[in-house]
């Protein structure tokens, strides 16, 4: 049998691993506009809250990042400027796969996740 001490642990260290993963791809979409910074920072902030307490108050307390993953916490808000960046992204990524010539299954299934995003993210509320 697995004692359950060693689950804790086991969960505490799989909650820190893919609370640093998520980091990670945050800060590579700081740099890359393919990836969405806030998401992956909010993720971690969630895996954080078992994996890390510490690691999810320094994201809390960050600068630019904190406000909005409170913001996201409370309220379930996306700011109007992040609404319009995050369509406007996924709009100029699917004129560059048209422009690619890309095989009209692939851009059926990007148009249809793409919507689906795009219908979360504006029914989210203003913040």
């Amino acid at each position: 049998m697995v004692e359950q001490g060693m689950v804790e642990r086991m969960s505490k260290y799989v909650h820190l691993t893919l609370g640093g993963f998520c980091v990670a791809l945050g800060l590579i979409g700081a740099v890359l506009p393919v990836l969405p910074t806030t998401g992956f920072l909010i993720m971690a902030a969630f895996f954080f809250t078992k994996g890390s307490p510490r690691l999810r108050m320094w994201l809390l307390d960050h600068a630019h990042f904190g406000p909005l993953i409170r913001n996201w916490e409370e309220t379930g808000a996306i700011p109007r400027r992040i609404k319009a960046l995050s369509i406007s992204m996924m709009a100029a990524s699917f004129v560059i796969c048209l422009i690619l010539g890309l095989p009209a299954y692939v851009l059926i299934a990007q148009a249809v996740l793409m919507s689906a995003g795009a219908a979360y993210i504006l029914t989210r509320p203003d913040s």
